[in-house]
């Protein structure tokens, strides 16, 4: 019988938004968003104060300070972060080498081998989050299983600076009183999808046979099929390679002259050519998203038989793309970028921030 993994999904708490408070007290205590208070901003990352007013992520500026007058607006530091999640990772090497990081402030690790010798995950985890409070300033939680899948869940559960652990004995029966919304791969449409379905819960999931999970959700339904029973296989992966790499920006004003949307397009290409020419990694599949003024959205998308090389062909497939939307039938306010489908063993590099320090993050 194969020996039971033990990973621990560790997840900062508020991880921007706590750097700011941190570095600067008079913000503790108070609601805070990272990013401009404009008004084409987007909140970027919201405190736990702000959050108590309906203030999250991705929500626009204007609409965040209507639900909390209070709130204060800082500018991101992007340096900072990324500097913060190295001293972090450099506490996780203490514990394992298999660590698989999601982004600056999350990442997987596998302690089954007990590095440290603590005798549990549960201990080894309490032994990293009281280091990173510690050496950071910061606090973190932490969810404890035997598969990625629940261990990421249970980070959840006990936010902010707490863990939770699921344990072989409770896993099935732990998910089946989850509603399905909070499941990795189930985003809203899928949820919403799922309730027509008179899916709610991991248990309504779990009644559902794979034949009727492949009618309605394709190459997913194994996926759901197996979590609904708490099962996940996939390793914790150190050199989990990168599927894409993009940006986007957010115009002061709906903007509707061509010349103006396609020189916008053709910045974000030249963002992403830096990263792919810093990382030496290039992708085949070239995306143009668009979103309007009215908040709707849709992307363009155009393969290559081989990867985009040169600075000039992925300006040529962007400005190519964004034609197909040109003249606007109504104002756009965001354009982005992104390069996909990368060639073997080119993938990896430094994440690219969704936004940019000059960007309304």
């Amino acid at each position: 019988m194969p020996s039971v993994r033990k990973i621990i999904h560790i997840d900062m708490d508020a991880f921007y938004a706590s750097v700011e408070q941190r570095d600067a007290p008079e913000l503790r205590g108070r609601p805070v968003a990272v990013g401009h208070g404009a008004a084409r901003g987007v909140v970027a990352a919201a405190s736990y104060e702000a959050r108590t007013f309906g203030v999250r992520s991705a929500l626009p500026s204007v609409t965040a300070l209507r639900r909390c007058p209070e709130l204060v607006f800082v500018p991101p530091r992007f340096e900072v972060y990324k500097a913060v999640s190295r001293q972090i990772h450099a506490i996780f090497a203490d514990y394992t080498e298999l660590i698989q990081p999601l982004s600056l402030d999350e990442a997987y690790l596998d302690v089954t081998a007990d590095r440290q010798g603590l005798g549990t995950a549960w201990a080894t985890a309490k032994a990293i989050r009281a280091r990173i409070l510690e050496e950071t300033g910061l606090t973190a939680s932490a969810g404890i299983s035997y598969n990625k899948f629940l261990a990421k869940l249970a980070s959840d559960h006990r936010k902010p600076n707490g863990q939770f652990a699921v344990t072989p004995e409770m896993g099935a029966a732990w998910v089946e009183t989850l509603p399905v919304k909070r499941f990795h791969g189930v985003g809203p449409v899928t949820a919403a999808k799922m309730a027509r379905l008179g899916i709610e819960t991991g248990a309504d999931l779990r009644a559902k046979p794979l034949d009727f999970l492949r009618q309605h959700f394709g190459s997913s339904a194994e996926w759901y099929h197996a979590i609904a029973r708490g099962e996940d296989d996939r390793p914790v992966n150190p050199s989990r390679e990168r599927k894409s790499s993009g940006s986007e920006t957010t115009f002061d004003r709906d903007l509707t002259e061509p010349a103006e949307i396609e020189a916008g397009v053709l910045r974000m290409a030249d963002d992403v050519w830096s990263w792919c020419d810093k990382a030496q990694a290039f992708g085949r599949t070239v995306t143009v998203k668009v979103k309007f003024a009215d908040f709707k959205q849709i992307t363009r998308s155009k393969s290559f038989p081989s990867a985009v090389r040169t600075q000039e062909a992925l300006r040529a497939a962007s400005r190519e793309l964004i034609a197909l939307v040109l003249p606007p039938e109504k104002g756009i306010r965001l354009v982005g970028v992104t390069v996909s489908n990368f060639e073997p063993g080119t993938e990896h590099g430094e994440a690219l921030p969704l936004f940019g320090p000059g960007e309304a993050a």
